[in-house]
Protein backbone atom coordinates (compact mmCIF):
# COMPACT_ATOMS: atom_id res chain seq x y z
CA UNK A 1 0.00 0.00 0.00
CA UNK A 2 1.27 3.51 -0.76
CA UNK A 3 2.06 5.91 2.02
CA UNK A 4 1.08 9.57 2.12
CA UNK A 5 4.67 10.42 1.16
CA UNK A 6 4.48 8.03 -1.83
CA UNK A 7 1.34 9.77 -3.08
CA UNK A 8 2.91 13.19 -2.55
CA UNK A 9 5.91 12.15 -4.67
CA UNK A 10 3.58 10.85 -7.39
CA UNK A 11 1.77 14.19 -7.49
CA UNK A 12 4.89 16.28 -6.88
CA UNK A 13 2.88 17.92 -4.14
CA UNK A 14 4.39 19.65 -1.11
CA UNK A 15 2.92 18.84 2.31
CA UNK A 16 3.64 19.17 5.99
CA UNK A 17 3.23 16.50 8.65
CA UNK A 18 3.74 12.77 8.93
CA UNK A 19 3.96 11.06 5.53
CA UNK A 20 4.44 7.52 6.82
CA UNK A 21 0.81 6.30 7.29
CA UNK A 22 -0.33 3.83 4.65
CA UNK A 23 -3.36 4.65 2.52
CA UNK A 24 -5.84 1.90 1.62
CA UNK A 25 -8.14 3.87 -0.65
CA UNK A 26 -9.77 7.12 -1.71
CA UNK A 27 -13.16 8.47 -0.63
CA UNK A 28 -15.16 11.68 -0.41
CA UNK A 29 -14.64 13.99 2.53
CA UNK A 30 -17.85 12.76 4.16
CA UNK A 31 -17.20 9.06 3.63
CA UNK A 32 -13.42 8.88 4.14
CA UNK A 33 -12.04 6.86 7.05
CA UNK A 34 -8.69 7.12 8.83
CA UNK A 35 -7.00 4.92 6.19
CA UNK A 36 -8.29 6.93 3.21
CA UNK A 37 -7.10 9.94 1.29
CA UNK A 38 -9.69 12.47 0.15
CA UNK A 39 -9.72 15.64 -1.95
CA UNK A 40 -11.21 19.12 -2.18
CA UNK A 41 -11.46 21.07 -5.41
CA UNK A 42 -13.95 23.77 -4.43
CA UNK A 43 -14.30 26.12 -1.50
CA UNK A 44 -17.92 25.04 -1.09
CA UNK A 45 -16.66 21.84 0.55
CA UNK A 46 -14.65 23.59 3.30
CA UNK A 47 -17.17 22.70 6.06
CA UNK A 48 -16.75 19.01 5.19
CA UNK A 49 -12.97 19.42 5.21
CA UNK A 50 -13.06 20.51 8.86
CA UNK A 51 -14.91 17.33 9.92
CA UNK A 52 -13.46 14.67 7.60
CA UNK A 53 -11.75 11.62 9.08
CA UNK A 54 -9.39 11.23 6.09
CA UNK A 55 -5.72 10.59 6.82
CA UNK A 56 -4.72 13.18 4.20
CA UNK A 57 -6.36 15.50 1.71
CA UNK A 58 -5.49 16.56 -1.84
CA UNK A 59 -6.37 20.24 -2.18
CA UNK A 60 -6.50 22.59 -5.12
CA UNK A 61 -4.06 25.49 -4.78
CA UNK A 62 -6.82 28.00 -5.53
CA UNK A 63 -8.60 27.19 -2.25
CA UNK A 64 -7.58 29.38 0.66
CA UNK A 65 -6.96 26.91 3.49
CA UNK A 66 -6.41 28.53 6.86
CA UNK A 67 -5.17 27.01 10.08
CA UNK A 68 -3.97 23.56 11.03
CA UNK A 69 -6.31 20.89 9.66
CA UNK A 70 -4.75 18.15 11.76
CA UNK A 71 -3.68 16.09 8.74
CA UNK A 72 -1.29 16.42 5.77
CA UNK A 73 -2.66 18.49 2.89
CA UNK A 74 -1.18 17.77 -0.54
CA UNK A 75 -1.44 20.99 -2.56
CA UNK A 76 -1.82 20.63 -6.35
CA UNK A 77 -2.77 22.86 -9.26
CA UNK A 78 -5.60 20.63 -10.48
CA UNK A 79 -7.25 18.42 -7.88
CA UNK A 80 -9.30 16.48 -10.43
CA UNK A 81 -6.20 15.44 -12.39
CA UNK A 82 -4.44 14.54 -9.18
CA UNK A 83 -7.35 12.36 -8.12
CA UNK A 84 -7.21 10.54 -11.46
CA UNK A 85 -3.55 9.68 -10.87
CA UNK A 86 -4.17 8.47 -7.33
CA UNK A 87 -7.17 6.35 -8.31
CA UNK A 88 -4.89 4.38 -10.62
CA UNK A 89 -3.04 3.17 -7.52
CA UNK A 90 -6.21 1.62 -6.09
CA UNK A 91 -8.07 0.56 -9.23
CA UNK A 92 -8.81 -3.19 -9.15
CA UNK A 93 -7.71 -5.09 -12.27
CA UNK A 94 -10.30 -5.50 -15.00
CA UNK A 95 -11.02 -9.19 -15.75
CA UNK A 96 -9.74 -9.83 -19.26
CA UNK A 97 -9.52 -12.90 -21.49
CA UNK A 98 -6.05 -14.43 -21.74
CA UNK A 99 -3.84 -13.70 -24.73
CA UNK A 100 -4.83 -15.90 -27.62
CA UNK A 101 -8.10 -16.91 -29.28
CA UNK A 102 -10.72 -18.62 -27.15
CA UNK A 103 -11.91 -21.96 -28.48
CA UNK A 104 -15.48 -20.66 -28.51
CA UNK A 105 -14.72 -17.72 -30.82
CA UNK A 106 -15.67 -17.76 -34.51
CA UNK A 107 -12.90 -16.21 -36.59
CA UNK A 108 -13.07 -15.95 -40.40
CA UNK A 109 -10.19 -17.61 -42.22
CA UNK A 110 -9.17 -14.36 -43.91
CA UNK A 111 -9.15 -12.32 -40.66
CA UNK A 112 -5.75 -11.08 -39.49
CA UNK A 113 -5.30 -11.44 -35.73
CA UNK A 114 -1.84 -11.16 -34.15
CA UNK A 115 -0.57 -13.51 -31.46
CA UNK A 116 -0.58 -10.67 -28.91
CA UNK A 117 -4.36 -10.14 -29.12
CA UNK A 118 -6.77 -11.55 -26.53
CA UNK A 119 -10.02 -12.83 -28.05
CA UNK A 120 -12.70 -13.94 -25.56
CA UNK A 121 -15.43 -16.57 -25.90
CA UNK A 122 -18.28 -16.21 -28.40
CA UNK A 123 -16.51 -13.44 -30.31
CA UNK A 124 -17.27 -13.29 -34.05
CA UNK A 125 -14.75 -11.75 -36.46
CA UNK A 126 -15.67 -11.39 -40.14
CA UNK A 127 -13.76 -11.78 -43.39
CA UNK A 128 -10.82 -9.51 -44.24
CA UNK A 129 -10.90 -7.92 -40.80
CA UNK A 130 -7.64 -6.83 -39.18
CA UNK A 131 -7.17 -6.55 -35.42
CA UNK A 132 -4.07 -4.77 -34.09
CA UNK A 133 -1.40 -5.74 -31.61
CA UNK A 134 -2.35 -6.27 -27.94
CA UNK A 135 -6.06 -5.69 -28.49
CA UNK A 136 -8.49 -7.14 -25.95
CA UNK A 137 -11.84 -8.30 -27.33
CA UNK A 138 -14.20 -9.38 -24.55
CA UNK A 139 -16.89 -12.05 -24.71
CA UNK A 140 -19.76 -11.78 -27.15
CA UNK A 141 -18.32 -9.03 -29.37
CA UNK A 142 -19.38 -9.05 -33.02
CA UNK A 143 -16.92 -7.57 -35.53
CA UNK A 144 -18.08 -7.63 -39.16
CA UNK A 145 -16.17 -7.96 -42.40
CA UNK A 146 -13.54 -5.55 -43.69
CA UNK A 147 -13.07 -3.86 -40.31
CA UNK A 148 -9.74 -2.36 -39.25
CA UNK A 149 -8.91 -2.06 -35.55
CA UNK A 150 -5.63 -0.47 -34.46
CA UNK A 151 -3.25 -1.44 -31.68
CA UNK A 152 -3.96 -1.55 -27.92
CA UNK A 153 -7.74 -1.27 -28.25
CA UNK A 154 -10.18 -2.75 -25.73
CA UNK A 155 -13.70 -3.71 -26.73
CA UNK A 156 -16.02 -4.78 -23.93
CA UNK A 157 -18.77 -7.44 -24.03
CA UNK A 158 -21.59 -7.40 -26.57
CA UNK A 159 -20.28 -4.52 -28.64
CA UNK A 160 -21.30 -4.66 -32.32
CA UNK A 161 -18.92 -3.28 -34.94
CA UNK A 162 -20.42 -3.78 -38.36
CA UNK A 163 -18.72 -3.97 -41.74
CA UNK A 164 -16.31 -1.45 -43.30
CA UNK A 165 -15.42 0.47 -40.14
CA UNK A 166 -11.97 1.82 -39.26
CA UNK A 167 -10.94 2.17 -35.62
CA UNK A 168 -7.64 3.75 -34.57
CA UNK A 169 -5.16 2.94 -31.81
CA UNK A 170 -5.90 2.85 -28.06
CA UNK A 171 -9.65 3.06 -28.55
CA UNK A 172 -11.95 1.86 -25.75
CA UNK A 173 -15.54 0.83 -26.54
CA UNK A 174 -17.71 -0.08 -23.57
CA UNK A 175 -20.32 -2.81 -23.36
CA UNK A 176 -23.37 -2.84 -25.58
CA UNK A 177 -22.43 -0.08 -28.01
CA UNK A 178 -23.26 -0.41 -31.70
CA UNK A 179 -21.16 1.07 -34.49
CA UNK A 180 -22.31 0.93 -38.06
CA UNK A 181 -26.10 0.72 -38.07
CA UNK A 182 -27.69 2.32 -41.11
CA UNK A 183 -28.23 6.04 -40.87
CA UNK A 184 -31.85 7.13 -40.50
CA UNK A 185 -32.47 7.94 -44.15
CA UNK A 186 -35.87 7.64 -45.84
CA UNK A 187 -37.69 9.46 -48.64
CA UNK A 188 -41.43 9.60 -49.34
CA UNK A 189 -42.13 8.05 -52.74
CA UNK A 190 -45.82 8.90 -52.83
CA UNK A 191 -47.02 5.76 -51.08
CA UNK A 192 -44.45 4.88 -48.44
CA UNK A 193 -41.14 5.81 -46.83
CA UNK A 194 -38.48 4.40 -49.16
CA UNK A 195 -35.19 3.46 -47.54
CA UNK A 196 -32.11 5.37 -48.72
CA UNK A 197 -29.08 3.03 -48.85
CA UNK A 198 -26.37 3.95 -46.35
CA UNK A 199 -23.15 2.89 -48.08
CA UNK A 200 -20.61 4.91 -46.08
CA UNK A 201 -18.45 3.98 -43.11
CA UNK A 202 -17.31 5.15 -39.68
CA UNK A 203 -13.83 6.35 -38.76
CA UNK A 204 -12.91 6.37 -35.08
CA UNK A 205 -9.55 8.05 -34.57
CA UNK A 206 -6.88 7.33 -31.95
CA UNK A 207 -7.49 7.54 -28.18
CA UNK A 208 -11.28 7.76 -28.40
CA UNK A 209 -13.41 6.29 -25.61
CA UNK A 210 -17.04 5.36 -26.29
CA UNK A 211 -19.41 4.64 -23.39
CA UNK A 212 -21.91 1.83 -23.02
CA UNK A 213 -24.99 1.54 -25.24
CA UNK A 214 -23.92 4.37 -27.53
CA UNK A 215 -24.98 4.17 -31.18
CA UNK A 216 -22.92 5.62 -34.02
CA UNK A 217 -24.48 5.33 -37.48
CA UNK A 218 -22.58 4.79 -40.69
CA UNK A 219 -22.60 7.57 -43.27
CA UNK A 220 -24.93 7.71 -46.25
CA UNK A 221 -21.68 8.06 -48.20
CA UNK A 222 -18.27 9.15 -47.00
CA UNK A 223 -17.71 8.62 -43.28
CA UNK A 224 -19.09 9.46 -39.87
CA UNK A 225 -15.99 10.56 -37.96
CA UNK A 226 -15.08 10.67 -34.27
CA UNK A 227 -11.96 12.82 -33.78
CA UNK A 228 -8.89 11.72 -31.87
CA UNK A 229 -9.01 11.88 -28.09
CA UNK A 230 -12.76 12.53 -27.94
CA UNK A 231 -14.74 10.99 -25.08
CA UNK A 232 -18.34 9.90 -25.62
CA UNK A 233 -20.50 9.00 -22.64
CA UNK A 234 -23.16 6.28 -22.39
CA UNK A 235 -26.41 6.33 -24.34
CA UNK A 236 -25.49 8.72 -27.13
CA UNK A 237 -26.94 8.83 -30.64
CA UNK A 238 -24.50 9.99 -33.31
CA UNK A 239 -26.23 10.05 -36.67
CA UNK A 240 -24.93 9.52 -40.20
CA UNK A 241 -22.20 11.78 -41.57
CA UNK A 242 -21.65 13.55 -38.25
CA UNK A 243 -18.15 14.94 -37.78
CA UNK A 244 -16.95 15.23 -34.17
CA UNK A 245 -13.63 17.03 -33.85
CA UNK A 246 -10.67 16.04 -31.67
CA UNK A 247 -10.80 16.15 -27.88
CA UNK A 248 -14.55 16.69 -27.53
CA UNK A 249 -16.47 15.58 -24.43
CA UNK A 250 -20.11 14.60 -24.91
CA UNK A 251 -22.28 13.64 -21.92
CA UNK A 252 -24.98 10.98 -21.67
CA UNK A 253 -28.24 10.98 -23.62
CA UNK A 254 -27.07 13.54 -26.13
CA UNK A 255 -28.34 13.25 -29.69
CA UNK A 256 -26.47 14.63 -32.71
CA UNK A 257 -28.47 14.60 -35.93
CA UNK A 258 -27.15 13.85 -39.40
CA UNK A 259 -24.38 15.83 -41.11
CA UNK A 260 -23.72 18.05 -38.10
CA UNK A 261 -20.18 19.18 -37.33
CA UNK A 262 -18.88 19.56 -33.76
CA UNK A 263 -15.64 21.55 -33.56
CA UNK A 264 -12.48 20.57 -31.71
CA UNK A 265 -12.53 20.68 -27.91
CA UNK A 266 -16.28 21.23 -27.68
CA UNK A 267 -18.32 20.03 -24.70
CA UNK A 268 -21.98 18.94 -24.87
CA UNK A 269 -23.92 18.53 -21.63
CA UNK A 270 -26.25 15.66 -20.85
CA UNK A 271 -29.51 15.36 -22.81
CA UNK A 272 -28.48 18.10 -25.20
CA UNK A 273 -29.46 17.88 -28.86
CA UNK A 274 -27.96 19.17 -32.09
CA UNK A 275 -30.15 19.50 -35.19
CA UNK A 276 -29.09 18.12 -38.57
CA UNK A 277 -26.64 20.11 -40.72
CA UNK A 278 -25.63 22.36 -37.82
CA UNK A 279 -21.99 23.45 -37.54
CA UNK A 280 -20.46 24.34 -34.17
CA UNK A 281 -17.01 25.93 -34.05
CA UNK A 282 -14.15 24.89 -31.79
CA UNK A 283 -14.46 24.95 -28.00
CA UNK A 284 -18.21 25.44 -27.97
CA UNK A 285 -19.95 24.62 -24.67
CA UNK A 286 -23.55 23.41 -24.78
CA UNK A 287 -25.43 23.25 -21.47
CA UNK A 288 -27.40 20.20 -20.40
CA UNK A 289 -30.83 19.80 -22.06
CA UNK A 290 -30.11 22.54 -24.62
CA UNK A 291 -31.42 22.16 -28.16
CA UNK A 292 -29.06 23.58 -30.79
CA UNK A 293 -30.80 24.50 -34.05
CA UNK A 294 -28.38 27.03 -35.61
CA UNK A 295 -24.68 27.36 -36.41
CA UNK A 296 -22.47 29.00 -33.79
CA UNK A 297 -18.92 30.30 -33.88
CA UNK A 298 -15.98 29.03 -31.83
CA UNK A 299 -15.92 29.66 -28.07
CA UNK A 300 -19.68 30.10 -27.83
CA UNK A 301 -21.52 29.10 -24.64
CA UNK A 302 -25.08 27.97 -25.34
CA UNK A 303 -28.12 27.04 -23.27
CA UNK A 304 -31.89 26.85 -23.53
CA UNK A 305 -34.47 25.48 -25.98
CA UNK A 306 -33.86 26.56 -28.63
CA UNK A 307 -30.25 27.11 -27.64
CA UNK A 308 -28.93 30.67 -27.67
CA UNK A 309 -25.94 32.47 -26.16
CA UNK A 310 -25.95 31.66 -22.46
CA UNK A 311 -26.25 35.24 -21.18
CA UNK A 312 -29.21 35.89 -23.45
CA UNK A 313 -30.80 32.65 -22.29
CA UNK A 314 -30.41 33.69 -18.66
CA UNK A 315 -32.06 37.06 -19.36
CA UNK A 316 -35.00 35.40 -21.11
CA UNK A 317 -35.48 32.83 -18.36
CA UNK A 318 -35.40 35.62 -15.79
CA UNK A 319 -38.09 37.48 -17.73
CA UNK A 320 -40.20 34.34 -18.02
CA UNK A 321 -40.07 33.79 -14.25
CA UNK A 322 -41.57 37.27 -13.83
CA UNK A 323 -44.53 36.52 -16.13
CA UNK A 324 -47.03 35.68 -13.32
CA UNK A 325 -46.18 38.95 -11.59
CA UNK A 326 -46.45 40.90 -14.85
CA UNK A 327 -49.80 39.29 -15.69
CA UNK A 328 -51.13 40.29 -12.27
CA UNK A 329 -49.91 43.88 -12.82
CA UNK A 330 -51.58 44.03 -16.22
CA UNK A 331 -54.87 42.75 -14.74
CA UNK A 332 -54.74 45.40 -12.00
CA UNK A 333 -54.05 48.11 -14.57
CA UNK A 334 -56.96 46.86 -16.67
CA UNK A 335 -59.29 47.06 -13.68
CA UNK A 336 -58.13 50.60 -12.89
CA UNK A 337 -58.66 51.66 -16.51
CA UNK A 338 -62.20 50.24 -16.45
CA UNK A 339 -62.94 52.15 -13.26
CA UNK A 340 -61.65 55.39 -14.82
CA UNK A 341 -63.78 54.80 -17.92
CA UNK A 342 -66.86 54.33 -15.77
CA UNK A 343 -66.12 57.51 -13.82
CA UNK A 344 -65.72 59.48 -17.04
CA UNK A 345 -68.99 58.11 -18.42
CA UNK A 346 -70.83 59.01 -15.23
CA UNK A 347 -69.60 62.61 -15.47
Amino acid sequence: MPTIADIARLLKAPFEGDGSPCIKGMATLCEAGPDDISFISSGSFLPQLRTTRAAAVIASRKINLKGDLGRPVLTVENADLAVAKVLELFAPPIPRPPVGIDAGARIACSANIPETAAIGPFVVVGEQTRIGQRCVIHAGVYIGSDVSIGDDCEIFPNVVIRERIAIGNRVIIHAGSVLGSDGFGFAWDGTKLAKIPQIGSIIVEDDVEIGSCTCIDRAKFGATRIGRGSKLDNLLQVAHNVKIGPHCAIAAQTGIAGSSVIGAGSMLGGQSAVRDHVTLGDHVMVAACAGVADDYESNSMLSGIPAMPHRQSLREHKAIRRLPELVAQVNRMREEIEKLKQQIEQQ
